[in-house]
């Protein structure tokens, strides 16, 4: 009883922090669309003493042997809070099957600090670990893609899932976590000061033998980890992302040197490491100015996952020039979003649909000539679809696209090539910058 009062005690501020998170979910949460599939609790589910609930998302359009993913809710979250995040509804687009952690006890943290825990004898990674067993005999699911994300305690969770059973998840994304074994103790308290306060430091190879001797006789392939951690988190200290970034790098057999740095917006930074492409094996993005409630990135850790390949009905558009992919910022995106150049990637805001009547459509908006402007530099935006001529575009033999409204081009402004460059409309030239394969 001693231990929890200390707990109680230490954790008060992530706790008030997490309640004000989850109003703030409940109050601007989108609303979800209608469709058939519902979130389900699953009793008896297989060997429990964590004392977990089961709650499972299986879409309407579920694949053929889905992949899983599990999403676990941060400290006095719940399962059905969780179930706020897009997980479901991208469900329906891709298939794959949602399990969600849910905390039944009083102190509703994941243990993420008991020897037992820890190591796959008892607490709540073997009982998370059962309801990915669950889901694997009683849905077809396939065992070679099964995911772990979550947020806060669910961030540590991930962690540890990872770090208790790399044989059985592929690859996690961890939004405001501590490494795993970072929040150990054995004192029977659920809280662990020194780490969350960002007091411990250890090497890389400290870090990964962390993992390899809970692990004894396994020798890989490692997870992947996707990491996100604001620069201003006062509940989980920005220091512990270093040493994520440190053990899963060490775990997976590379350095601490990053292979590709990029700003995909002001204050966001993505490093990769063990490669430079959207599945390298370690992904960091450091959110400059944010508090512990970094944003939930659906797509962006779907993408790590691998599970947002190009859906059917849809196409890419690719720049001669550049090799990247007209790219729609934040889709589904506020009106007036411009259209730019970015590494291929699959993901949603990547995907167009050709309509009869000429549309290009993507994440819900139309590519639209913003203003219907008619001069050369005409912005190229996401716009509400109206029908109007400067949503319609011709998509010709010789690589162009063109708009119907203005007969101008679409073109990578400048002929620049890199991340972020701007797409515009201008005088149709046969220049490589207006060269597009559409597939």
């Amino acid at each position: 009883m001693a231990g929890l009062i200390r707990w109680r005690r230490r954790a008060a501020a992530v706790l008030a922090t997490a309640v004000a998170l989850a109003s703030a979910l409940l109050v601007f949460a989108a609303p979800k669309p209608a469709q058939a599939a519902q979130l389900t609790q699953i009793t008896n589910f297989g060997n429990n003493p964590g004392g977990l609930g089961m709650y499972l998302y299986v879409p309407d359009n579920v694949a053929p042997n889905p992949a899983v993913v599990v999403a676990s809710h941060w400290c006095n979250g719940s399962a059905a809070e969780a179930f706020g995040w897009q997980y479901d509804e991208l469900a329906e687009q891709y298939g794959y099957i949602v399990i969600y952690p849910h905390v039944t006890r009083d102190y509703k943290c994941f243990d993420v600090s008991s020897p037992a825990s820890l190591n796959g004898t008892g607490g709540d990674s073997v009982s998370i670990k059962s309801m990915v067993d669950y889901v694997l005999a009683n849905h077809g699911a396939d065992p070679n893609r099964v995911f772990a994300t979550g947020f806060s305690s669910g961030a540590m969770m991930t962690n540890v899932l990872l770090g208790v059973y790399p044989e059985v998840f592929k690859a996690g994304s961890a939004y405001a976590g501590v490494p795993f074994t970072c929040f150990a103790t054995d004192n029977g308290s659920m809280w662990n000061s020194e780490c969350s306060e960002g007091r411990i430091d250890r090497t890389p190879q400290q870090w990964g033998d962390a993992v390899r001797n809970a692990n004894p006789g396994y020798s890989g392939p490692w997870p992947r980890m996707q990491l996100w951690h604001g620069t201003e988190d006062d509940a989980l200290r920005y220091p512990n992302f270093r040493e994520e970034i440190e053990q899963w790098t060490n775990v997976n057999g590379t350095d601490q040197t990053p292979d590709a740095t990029d700003y995909p917006e002001s204050n966001w930074t993505r490093t990769r490491y063990g490669g430079s492409g959207g599945q390298a094996v370690v992904e960091a993005n450091s959110l400059q100015g944010v508090n512990h409630f970094p944003p939930i990135r659906e797509t962006e850790t779907l993408r790590f996952f691998g599970l947002t390949g190009q859906q059917a009905g849809t196409t890419a558009i690719t720049g001669g020039a550049s090799n990247r992919c007209a790219d729609m910022p934040g889709s589904p995106a506020a009106n007036g979003t411009q259209a730019v150049l970015w590494d291929c990637n699959g993901g949603v805001n990547q995907q167009f649909t050709r309509t009869a009547a000429g549309e290009l459509k993507v994440g819900g908006k139309c590519l639209d000539a913003y203003g219907w402007g008619t001069a050369n530099g005409t912005k190229v935006v996401a716009w509400d679809c109206s029908g109007g001529a400067n949503q319609r575009w011709t998509v010709n033999a010789n690589g162009t696209i063109t708009n119907v409204h203005n007969g101008l081009c679409l073109d990578a402004m400048g002929a620049a090539t890199a991340n972020g460059t701007q797409l515009i409309l201008w005088t149709c030239s046969g220049t490589a910058n207006q060269s597009w394969s559409v597939r």
